[in-house]
């Protein structure tokens, strides 16, 4: 049975993980500046390797998160139908989880184009 306290944490947790997801992006942005600059200025090959590595463990994490987003996007639908059959589906809360649904799927349309 869905509840509201349900519908509050699968909220929270697509919200938290959007966060990440766009942390991870801003810190690849940056560490692909960063390699860029020490490859510009002739670093050193071993540093210039371990820059590369940090690198690609950023970009790594980006479709770790994805699909732990679309898993938790997908939980917070699956409460939303639930509270609906049941004929609760008002509230802050709803109203947030619905708009929040409608953030993550913008969202997941602005990567895909």
């Amino acid at each position: 049975m869905a509840t509201i306290r349900n519908l509050k944490i699968k909220t929270a947790s697509c919200k938290r993980i959007v966060k990440e997801l766009h942390s991870y992006e801003k810190e690849v942005e940056r560490e692909a500046a960063k390699t860029a600059d020490m490859k510009e200025k002739g670093a050193d090959p071993y540093d210039l390797k371990q820059q590369e590595n940090v690198l690609g463990e950023s970009r790594m994490m980006i479709p770790d998160c994805r699909k732990r987003l679309e898993s938790s996007l997908a939980d917070l639908k699956g409460i939303l139908a639930e509270l609906e059959e049941a004929k609760q589906k008002e509230g802050p809360e709803v109203s947030e989880a619905e708009s929040t649904v409608a953030d993550i799927e913008k969202l997941f349309e602005a990567s895909e184009s």
